[in-house]
């Protein structure tokens, strides 16, 4: 088991570094972790449980944690598997344990669980509190961020707020990386669309004294708080964090591809702002997707298809329609060996999404580059670079 986070709070979740694809679609070379808690007071209360897939662990964690004592509460933050997977399991094995949550998770839990719940169930809305002893704990409603029923806690003598998703990342707890990269992939990919639900709790939390963040992913938060806040208020309002120029090309037989990366150094001649190429038949989209929101431009180029766009283009855009992709200036290349049509998918895209400044010049690449193709190219690269 791992340490304690306080002198009454230990960490009774577990990593899990055999998993392929988190939620079936995100690679996540450095595994995961499924983080849970439990606050040992006069009450004792398990904060969420974990995935099916550490059901093991978790349990031996729990029991080794309670040292002998029963647990008085299980406080369901997210009702998603990764975290509620074993609410049926630690139900059954501690019958007298009561559920403590919100309306929305009573009125879900049936779909996931046969538990009968008759007299079991304390539920709580915004503002309510529990008190364990000398540990109070008081709950904050987070709807749509990303379930309908999640919903946060603070626990008031320690200032400690149970995050739920919020502030997590991917990533096992003994990985050594910088947060951001991950804690970002995370978010924009998971949670990106509701970014208006997530500055409503940030404004929540704002009138919290908050002294750590323990997250349902990723490591516990202690220091330099405002650091992941600040980046939180970032993605949400979905701002770029700095300034710089992602190129997404989708290529069929790499002429695509190396139009992508001669408009890589025309612009990094004329620029010390990062400019990064990414090929999206190859590269992890979600990577992609995360560094177009960190960013302040973007580059498209691809090769028309059946009337339309390369499809990994396609997939591209749908997946930043889907993560209210905005603010953002965008240039476009196109390349078409008869009827070049990839542009005009792609402002289509763009033009569904909110305030996208989409270059005036577009460059269209006929099969392989030219010389005037290279001439246009300077005319794009000065377009994105003109502040």
């Amino acid at each position: 088991m791992r340490n304690k986070v306080t002198d009454s709070i230990y960490y009774i979740g577990a990593d899990d570094k055999t998993i392929d694809l988190f939620e079936s679609q995100y690679v996540v070379p450095n595994g995961v972790s499924y983080n849970s808690y439990l606050i040992m007071d006069e009450k004792t209360a398990i904060m969420d449980t974990v995935d099916p897939r550490a059901a093991e662990e978790w349990l031996a964690n729990l029991e080794e944690a309670l040292d002998g004592r029963k647990p008085d509460y299980l406080v369901i933050s997210h009702l998603e598997p990764d975290h509620a997977g074993n609410i049926q399991r630690v139900a059954e094995k501690y019958p007298e344990m009561k559920l403590v949550s919100n309306a929305k998770v009573f009125a879900f839990l049936p779909q996931f669980f046969d538990l009968d719940l008759t007299d079991r169930c304390v539920t709580v809305k915004e503002g309510d509190t529990l008190s364990l002893g000398s540990h109070t704990l008081a709950f904050v409603m987070a709807p749509m961020v990303h379930w309908p029923e999640v919903m946060v806690e603070y626990e008031v003598s320690e200032k400690i707020l149970f995050s739920a998703d919020g502030f997590g990342k991917f990533g096992a707890l003994d990985t050594e990386e910088a947060w951001a990269d991950e804690a970002r992939r995370y978010f924009i990919n998971i949670v990106g669309k509701y970014g208006t639900q997530v500055q409503a709790l940030l404004k929540k939390a704002a009138g919290l004294d908050i002294a750590m963040i323990c997250p349902l992913h990723g490591p516990i938060l202690k220091e330099n708080l405002g650091y992941y806040i600040g980046l939180y208020d970032t993605w949400s309002s979905y701002r770029p964090e700095e300034p710089g120029i992602v190129i997404a090309s989708a290529s069929i037989h790499g002429n695509t591809k190396k139009a992508a990366q001669e408009m890589a150094e025309i612009l990094r001649s004329r620029t010390e702002i990062p400019v990064k190429v990414y090929d999206l038949a190859r590269d992890d989209m979600a990577q992609v997707i995360a560094e177009a929101y960190r960013y302040d431009r973007l580059v498209l180029a691809a090769a028309s298809y059946d009337g339309g766009v390369f499809l990994c283009m396609e997939d591209f855009l749908t997946h930043l329609k889907y993560k209210a992709f905005q603010n953002r200036k965008v240039g476009l290349i196109e390349n078409g060996t008869w009827a070049p049509s990839a542009g005009r998918v792609m402002k289509g895209y763009l033009e569904e999404m909110k305030n996208i400044q989409v270059c005036d010049t577009m460059v269209t690449i006929r099969s392989t580059m030219k010389p005037e193709d290279r001439e246009a190219m300077e005319r794009l690269a000065d377009e994105l670079l003109a502040q």
